[in-house]
């Protein structure tokens, strides 16, 4: 029986690696896998999905995949989506299709909420229909569980702006809750933006 999974962590967790080893999985199995994304994710190209530690795999957009017909897609043995908070409930409703009435797997990949520690709206249905909730884990620099986003400047922790604001390791870091609401960065902030500088 297929399932929607959700697998959600903070920014560095190794989300798409682990979605790229996901694919990789089904294909020297001999089955097929579909890599998806929504189109708001251009970081790295619009058919791309590449993960930090260098991995990448070409892949179609979550908006195309919507519009593919159902015959087309019974052709897969799942379906991998990566960024997946940038889905909408829409979109969100289309992966339920894909399970319970194609009988697909969907392996939902991204961030639960974005750096005001507020939900994105695909993290949010699909915190409330996934099948499968399974957080993927990294840790603060003070060794504690890191679940908060925090998009930081040269100032320190960001706390206002647009929800969405792609960047990877040179805007965002994961910090445990207490580190978030603090606003601390660590003892070696000044290293971490030298780095990127």
């Amino acid at each position: 029986m297929a399932k929607l999974f959700f697998r959600y962590g903070a920014m560095g967790s190794s989300k798409t690696a682990n979605a790229l080893m996901v694919e990789y999985n089904y294909r020297e199995r001999g089955k097929k896998a579909i890599m998806a994304k929504p189109t708001m994710d251009t970081r790295d190209g619009e058919l791309i999905i590449r993960s930090r530690i260098g991995l990448e795999l070409p892949c179609m957009l979550v908006e195309d995949l919507v519009r593919m017909p159902d015959e087309k897609l019974r052709d897969y043995d799942c379906v991998i989506v990566d960024e997946a908070q940038f889905c909408s409930k829409s979109q969100i409703e289309f992966f339920i299709h894909l399970v319970d009435e194609l009988n697909i797997p969907v392996i939902c990949y991204g961030l639960r909420a974005d750096f005001r520690n507020e939900l994105f709206e695909g993290s949010l249905w699909l915190l409330a229909w996934a099948d499968v909730l399974e957080e993927i884990k990294t840790v603060c620099w003070c060794g504690k569980a890191a679940r908060c986003n925090a998009r930081f400047n040269e100032m320190g922790i960001i706390r206002e702006g647009d929800q969405v604001c792609l960047g990877g390791n040179s805007s965002y870091i994961a910090l445990c809750r207490k580190h978030w609401k603090e606003g601390n960065l660590g003892p070696d902030f000044h290293k971490l933006l030298e780095e990127f500088n």
